[in-house]
């Protein structure tokens, strides 16, 4: 039954949509429909993959609708192809005959085909069979060519081992011929050393040969180690190998000894052949390096030192160094000729350091202690200097690298222990500074005993302690920065042991064992010894002392110099900025000492109350001792002699401005008392009088007592101007003078501050 009955093919349908523009049959992101067409597709798996993120009944409606989309899709096609579909059964005639028909050649095809893939795969099987075989025997055949090449080579290298021992070593011993024997014997000098100098010129060049024959044989060895043949040759390998190492060491110490060029470059190949070079650095070492070194260190190999006393090493060294020049340059020189091969040899590091460590440690071991930090740093730079002196042999930049990385330079560098060196400095530093700032008083020193200008022991120890960092025999520039740090901590030490003196002698912190007794106990013209110290001091340490650390880091980039000029720049600034610290101290026990006299003047009030005294005519006696702590300190011979004239101003507008304010504080208490006891003495007279019925008219002409004591105070007041003026002060800028002027002067000079 048709579903619809249209032949014609049903136009398009535009999707349909629902109220917010989506496709109807839409379905969310989870719902991966091309799941369903995957052949390995199972509900189970993907109920249970989505089981856990989707519902149950979310998932069985999306089912439904999908279901439903294709039930609906499924309708659609048919009806747009419902007339081939209904006209597919007429079209169809005969369909069994054609098959039938069809059949027959398709099988034949089928037939030959298989006989001619069965003929192929047995071709194709002979011809893997064929190559295996062929494989094998080609292995087999290299197995058995590279047996045969062993067996050549370990036979002529036998052969050549043969040759070699019938060569004399050298002219005068050997199997040499009996007319050979007979002409030495005649004295002909000249001919014996040309004998000798040919025959181990051949030694050497036929050693050379079975040096690379024997590199031959050692390949072969390496490839076929594990055939029963090469097991069998291989005593007759090892018996050739130790021959070889035998003459080649015979003829290698010959030509040394003889400073043969030729020998010595033909052996040096044939060790580098065998790659043997740590035979050929061990025999320089002990047949050249080792005599000349015992010479100078003489040590022996138990360890007990049999040479001279004492572990000094520059001496030492300067004797190695010319020995080297003298007797090693030859084999030096030849090592590291242009492209010979000979890089592999590695004499400066492990035969001449090595020798030389080795002489060190058993000769002077005391050489690498650091216990004795100037001994220690001079045997260090002088062996800087050493190895400087090595590196000059070497041809190229890689070459001194090559040196440095060594195992024998390293070690060599480790001896040295500038850690535990480092340790023992700062500590004699630092300590020998900790020692001075730990007294109980400042110390000061005889003037001839300071050739810097300063004052006190505490300063100048500070000054010898920054300048022993950079001590030539102190510094290593290796460890420059750790040199630095300790400045700026000696600095930074100075600073705080003054800065909490000064702090403890403002709160008058101070105890039977107070570390700043000697800041409360000090009087201010010690005090002075400081402010001088501390001046002198920033000045040398932004000056002088900067500059001798610029010429010792010359060699370092600006940037890092800049770096350190800035950090004690700011140590010298540390010391500049606490004299005005000092100063504010010295201002404080002179105020404190004057304001003792200014307390005189409360005895104004006993003075005029209830007495008939009449109104002051001059000043009090006690204004002119007000002044007197500080003109004797400036007066002092300290005082003239190391305080500078700025520093001098400051003491004295400090000192004005604070026993001004003190004078004032008891003036006006003085006056505000006497107008209050004034009053009331008025109110109970007025009191009096009324109940006596007597008048209580009083002549304003009276002059009162408290009138008498501003009379007193306003004499005081204007003497005490006069002093400070002959101290360079001007009373009138003054704030507390003018409030002082304010409280005590009459009416009419209110107006102007005169005296």
């Amino acid at each position: 039954m048709a579903i619809n009955h249209h032949h014609h093919q049903p136009p398009s349908q535009p999707p349909r949509t629902d109220l917010f523009g989506d496709p109807i049959d839409h379905h969310p992101s989870w719902f991966n429909q091309s799941a369903f067409l995957n052949p390995s597709f199972t509900s189970e798996s993907y109920i249970s993959d989505l089981r856990t993120f989707v519902p149950f009944e979310t998932l069985r409606s999306e089912l439904q609708s999908h279901l439903t989309s294709l039930k609906t899709e499924l309708v659609e096609l048919i009806n747009r192809d419902y007339a081939d579909f209904v006209n597919l059964s007429s079209k169809l005639v005969d369909v069994d005959g054609a098959v039938l028909r069809m059949r027959a050649p398709l099988v034949e095809i089928r037939e030959k085909v298989l006989g001619f893939r069965s003929d192929v795969e047995m071709s194709l099987s002979e011809l893997k069979c064929g190559l295996r075989e062929r494989n094998v025997a080609s292995e087999a055949r290299e197995v058995l060519e590279l047996l045969i090449d062993t067996s050549h080579v370990v036979s002529k290298v036998e052969k050549l081992i043969k040759e070699l021992h019938s060569v004399p070593v050298d002219g005068s011993n050997g199997d040499l011929h009996t007319a050979e024997k007979s002409h030495l014997s005649n004295g002909v000098s000249k001919q014996h050393s040309k004998n000798g100098t040919d025959l181990r010129e051949t030694q050497s060049m036929l050693l050379e040969r079975i040096a690379s024959e024997m590199n031959r044989l050692k390949f072969y060895f390496a490839h076929a180690k594990d055939l029963p043949f090469i097991e069998n040759m291989e005593k007759r390998i090892q018996n050739a190998s130790s021959l070889l190492d035998t003459s080649l060491g015979h003829c290698f110490v010959d030509g040394l000894t003889h400073k043969d060029e030729n020998a010595v470059y033909n052996c040096l190949r044939a060790y580098a052949a065998v790659d043997n070079t740590q035979n050929a650095e061990d025999i320089f070492r002990s047949t050249v390096v080792a005599p000349l070194v015992q010479k100078v260190i003489p040590y022996s190999s138990s360890g007990v030192v049999s040479g001279s006393a004492g572990d000094e090493l520059e001496e030492d060294y300067k004797q190695i160094k010319h020995l080297i020049a003298e007797d090693c340059t030859f084999l030096l020189q030849i090592s590291s000729t242009e492209n010979s091969g000979f890089h592999v040899f590695s004499f400066l590091a492990n035969s001449i350091l090595k020798e030389v460590l080795w002489a060190i440690q058993h000769g002077k071991p005391g050489a690498f202690s650091p216990g004795r930090p100037t001994e220690f740093l001079k045997n260090y730079k002088s062996s800087l200097g050493f190895l400087a002196d090595l590196e000059g042999y070497c041809p190229s930049r890689s070459a001194v690298a090559n040196f440095r990385a060594e195992a024998v330079y390293v070690d060599f560098m480790k001896q040295w222990n500038i850690g535990v060196y480092f340790s023992l400095r700062f500590q004699e530093i630092a300590g020998s500074l900790d020692s001075a700032l730990v007294g109980s008083r400042l110390n000061p020193i005889q003037k001839s005993d300071s050739e810097h200008g300063l004052t006190l022991k505490q300063s100048l120890t500070l000054l010898e302690c920054l300048k022993s960092c950079w001590r030539e025999d102190v510094l290593l520039i290796s460890i420059s920065d750790k040199f630095l740090r300790l400045t700026l901590q000696l600095l930074s030490r100075y600073v705080n042991w003054l800065s909490a003196g000064l702090s403890a002698r403002k709160n008058r912190n101070s105890g039977p064992n107070s570390p700043f007794e000697w800041a409360v106990s000090a009087a201010p013209d010690d005090l002075i010894y400081v402010i001088h110290d501390l001046d002198h001091l920033a000045a040398d340490v932004c000056g002088n002392f900067i500059g001798h650390v610029f010429e010792i880091l010359k060699s370092c980039s600006t940037e890092e110099v800049d770096l350190v000029k800035d950090s004690i720049l700011q140590g010298g600034k540390s010391l500049k900025d606490l004299v005005p610290s000092v100063i504010d101290s010295i201002i404080d026990t002179l105020a404190e000492k004057c304001s003792e006299e200014v307390q005189q003047l409360q005895g104004i009030v006993a003075a005029y109350r209830m007495t008939k005294k009449p109104p002051p005519v001059r000043h009090s006696h006690y204004v002119s001792g007000v002044l007197r702590p500080l003109k004797v300190f400036l007066d002092g011979e300290r005082a003239t002699t190391y305080l500078t004239e700025d520093t001098k101003g400051k003491l004295v507008q400090g000192a004005a401005f604070k026993i001004t304010g003190r004078y004032y504080e008891l003036a006006a208490d003085t006056v505000n008392t006497a107008r209050k006891t004034e009053t009331s003495l008025q109110r109970i007279r007025q009191g009096a009088r009324a109940r006596h019925g007597a008048s209580s008219d009083t002549s304003g002409h009276n002059v009162t007592e408290t009138d008498k004591i501003c009379m007193q105070l306003f004499l005081d007041i204007q003497e005490y101007g006069r002093n400070l003026a002959t101290l360079g002060v001007e009373a009138a800028n003054i704030p507390s003078y003018t409030s002082l002027w304010q409280l005590v002067a009459p009416q009419d000079r209110q107006a102007e501050i005169r005296f």
